[in-house]
């Protein structure tokens, strides 16, 4: 890759300004939806395979330090946003010098992030378990499975910036195969080492940073052969000020968003850790599942983000707002399909990873049904925020997620918890409430915006 001789017609961009802008976002969205859906699954395996083999205290280890390694990746994802949005913007101008410049600037940056990010977090897993309260029967795993995933950090990084780099160049399907080969790993480890070879939480950890690890070397292997080969000079990886401020200007808002709503998670597991371990298992299933009815939105947020920043470097600013009706559409009506037929089940889903332990069955059902309406709700705010970041205004993005942690979720969260101590249910409407304010911020943020002509060919 670098130091090659520049091939920037090799890179194989995919343009998304042309034809309907439904099948573009149906395109681009379905294999990044399937990429999602895989990795949340083998997210899922873990759980589940702990939970057939372990009891309440491994369940609540892995629950708690996945959800503190899915609030990294998040943040990972987040920086990585800035990079798709800076390549789908090049490729909608068709300016080649460009693409290989942010390509290179982005491999730079990342290498760096993921070296210090591992040994912080390495030095820091005591600090981290203690600050989630996590319940005193499962510390020792947690904290073994969260030394073992913190030095796998440098595999997290290159998966998701890697992947960003395909879906900025319009490309959302290779990603999806790196993550099934992961996937397939990821499961025949998590049985073989948690199962025959009763590692616990630690055997779940290495299962998930060693297919991980495969994944990488896979989609560098795929980067520099065939279509998608990517070339870059020596030039192209030196650090420029400009590129790298793009870059940041959306990664960094997105990614404090999303780090700051992940802490907001992370305080509400904290208030259900304090409520006891059957409490705290249950919150973290529910976590899990809501994650994978998270994926449509998330979907959503990304496609239209990639495919309205393509359309606004080629000037097409009408495309960009079809693409986000559409998005706002599908989401909604997945979400509220969604939580209608969780009213009904929500219970047996629990199940699935509680081992028959009825008490953790029954608070999870009570949260699950009402925290499954954020689905609906955060569906409209996601697909705004990926708006705006295709205008460069991801910082719009930060200010109503921010003010919706600060005013309702984490008020909500620990006021429920105050006043209904014997159950879930109310505790679970903090998140769609909070994800209501956000969508009314948006929407304010949007008619304010395109009445100065913010979103228009004059501004972008």
């Amino acid at each position: 890759m670098c130091g090659m001789p520049s091939g920037k017609k090799s890179m194989g961009e995919i343009h998304l300004t042309r034809g309907s802008m439904w099948k573009n976002l149906f395109g681009f969205s379905l294999p990044f939806l399937l990429s999602s859906f895989l990795q949340t699954f083998y997210g899922l395996a873990d759980l589940f395979i702990v939970g057939q083999f372990n009891g309440a205290d491994t369940i609540t280890a892995v629950s708690v330090g996945s959800q503190i390694m899915h609030m990294l990746t998040v943040v990972i994802v987040g920086l990585a946003m800035g990079t798709m949005v800076s390549l789908s913007h090049a490729v909608g101008a068709e300016k080649q010098d460009r693409i290989a410049e942010v390509l290179g600037n982005t491999l730079i940056m990342s290498a760096i992030f993921a070296a210090v990010l591992t040994g912080v977090l390495v030095l820091s897993v005591n600090p981290v378990v203690a600050a989630v309260s996590t319940p005193v029967e499962a510390v020792s795993q947690t904290k073994e499975y969260l030394l073992v995933c913190f030095l796998g950090v440098p595999f997290i990084v290159a998966y998701n910036v890697i992947s960003s780099i395909f879906r900025g160049l319009g490309d959302s399907k290779t990603p999806m195969y790196f993550v099934a080969v992961a996937g397939v790993i990821n499961i025949i480890l998590d049985y073989v080492l948690v199962g025959p070879r009763d590692m616990g939480a630690q055997g779940a950890a290495i299962a998930t940073v060693t297919s991980q690890a495969c994944s990488v070397i896979l989609a560098l292997f795929v980067m520099g052969k065939g279509k998608n080969r990517i070339k870059l000079s020596l030039r192209d990886c030196r650090l420029k000020k400009d590129t790298m401020g793009v870059i940041l200007r959306v990664g960094l808002p997105i990614a404090c968003q999303d780090g700051f709503i992940q802490i907001s998670f992370l305080v509400i597991t904290a208030i259900a850790n304090g409520r006891g371990v059957e409490v705290a298992a249950a919150v973290g299933i529910v976590e899990k599942m809501i994650c994978f009815l998270f994926l449509v939105p998330s979907a959503m947020l990304s496609s239209v983000s990639a495919i309205a920043a393509q359309n606004a470097g080629a000037g097409k600013h009408d495309n960009g707002r079809l693409v986000l009706k559409y998005g706002i559409g599908i989401s909604v009506v997945f979400g509220m399909t969604a939580a209608l037929i969780c009213q009904f089940c929500s219970g047996s889903l629990v199940g699935l990873f509680a081992k028959e332990n009825e008490e953790v069955i029954r608070l999870g059902a009570q949260y699950f049904r009402s925290y499954v309406f954020d689905c609906a709700a955060a569906g409209i705010h996601f697909c705004f925020s990926g708006y705006f970041c295709a205008y460069n205004r991801a910082v719009l993005s930060f200010i109503h997620n921010v003010l919706s942690v600060l005013l309702v979720r984490i008020p909500g969260a620990y006021l429920a918890s105050v006043y209904f101590p014997d159950t879930l249910y109310p505790m679970g409407w903090a998140p769609p409430a909070g994800s209501l304010l956000s969508a009314l911020i948006c929407i304010l943020f949007y008619v304010t915006l395109r009445r100065r002509k913010a979103f228009g060919e004059n501004k972008a």
